[in-house]
């Protein structure tokens, strides 16, 4: 059921019939699969590095990578930051590391009350709908995948997508009023997308008196 082989992972197959009906390049599909199995498109081994900054006006983020060169990724990416006004430092105490799981809605419409005493069995620490009313199921990092198949089992739930990410914390994110503020830092983090090697972009940005389009623009790139 998984592995690089369309043949025996079937959700593979159909992400692979899905990106090339989008156009998606071979190449492109033929480095995911192998990014997918640790390994670059040469055959190389990936190195996760996670590189954090403060951008402008005072927004911590954290960039998670895998790349088979670790000192030329972190030039290239230190550089990007320098040009668009950052600085590398510390950040991750701004963050906490969590695992997210997210069940796709089907017809019983499950609440919170539903699944609460089976999702704490599993191993989570949180359990909240999002705005579309589906389960999203908060671990500990290295209770994601463990959680994820009990939930599926117990509760016969479909999973929608299982990460573990960079969560900022409430009381240290930083309110954008400022609409160029906002358009700059959607243009790093667009430049940071052209980077392959780029695997997670998050920031401790909220959204402040600025117009919606313009910060779904900025959320609608970041991973948390």
């Amino acid at each position: 059921m998984f592995g690089a082989d369309p043949n025996s992972n079937p959700k593979l197959a159909s992400l692979l019939v899905t990106a090339k009906k989008a156009g998606f390049p071979k190449a492109s599909m033929e480095a995911a699969i192998a990014r997918g199995q640790g390994k670059s498109a040469t055959g190389a081994a990936l190195e996760s590095v996670t590189l954090e900054v403060i951008m402008p006006p005072t927004v911590a983020m954290i960039i998670e990578t895998e790349t088979d060169n670790k000192a030329r990724t972190m030039m290239d990416l230190r550089l990007l930051v320098k040009v668009h006004g950052g600085t590398v430092t510390p950040t991750n105490y701004l963050f906490q590391k969590k695992g997210r799981i997210a069940f796709e809605k089907d017809e019983r419409s499950l609440g919170v009350d539903d699944v609460l005493d089976e999702a704490i069995e599993a191993g989570a620490e949180d359990v909240e709908t999002d705005e579309d009313g589906s389960i999203v199921v908060w671990t500990e990092p290295n209770k994601t995948v463990a959680a994820a198949e009990a939930l599926q089992k117990s509760l016969n739930l479909k999973v929608e997508s299982s990460d573990v990410i960079w969560d900022p914390n409430e009381d240290t994110k930083v309110s954008l009023d400022s609409e160029d503020a906002v358009k700059a830092l959607s243009a790093f983090v667009e430049a940071l997308q052209d980077y392959p090697q780029v695997q997670g972009v998050y920031a401790n940005a909220a959204k402040g008196s600025i117009a919606d389009d313009v910060w779904e623009d900025l959320e609608g790139r970041l991973d948390s």
